[in-house]
């Protein structure tokens, strides 16, 4: 594929405040927390270490329907996902990426479990680790993961973002707010 191609990026008003989406031609490749212009000072460096451009254009069709399903979750319509991902990171976090995509809506898993999962099961602070860098947020549910015995622990969003997610997709019912 080639990399000539700008990157395409759109912004949308969220529950959470705005929401910033950065795709290729192939599929979104990442999803943050905060307005447009911040995004994307923040993501030069991570763009040009997976030699993509960092020129980005604003994308007025929605190309992958993002925003589109974006507006359905929040609004209690879409409980999954079906946008294609175009997914940078090392085979470590990629495998830990894949195995919180598939955690479902209204569900929670620990650390642990993931570690599990891949068959990995001492790299608990390893799967943490890779949790807190993954590229797309809400789209890989990284929100899902929580610490053992049920505990709120780091979102790259903030505990509060997590927290309203958790309560929106009903895994927190017994969280006083």
């Amino acid at each position: 594929m080639s990399h000539h191609t700008p990157l395409q990026y759109l912004e949308m008003d969220s529950p959470l405040g705005p929401i910033t989406g950065v795709s290729t031609r192939t599929g979104l490749c990442a999803l943050h927390y905060g307005q447009a212009e911040k995004v994307k000072k923040r993501l030069i460096p991570w763009l040009k270490r997976y030699h993509l451009p960092d020129q980005l254009e604003y994308d007025t069709t929605d190309r992958h329907g993002t925003m589109r399903q974006l507006r359905e979750y929040f609004s209690g319509k879409r409980r999954e996902f079906d946008i294609p991902l175009d997914l940078y990171g090392t085979p470590f976090q990629l495998a830990v990426w894949h195995a919180l995509a598939v955690i479902p809506y209204g569900e929670t898993r620990s650390y642990k479990e993931i570690a599990e999962d891949i068959q990995a099961p001492k790299a608990v602070r390893a799967v943490g680790s890779a949790n807190n860098k993954n590229p797309v947020s809400l789209i890989i549910p990284c929100h899902r993961v929580i610490g053992s015995g049920g505990k709120m622990v780091g979102y790259g969003g903030g505990l509060d973002k997590k927290e309203y997610l958790l309560k929106m997709e009903g895994a927190l019912p017994g969280l006083s707010s």
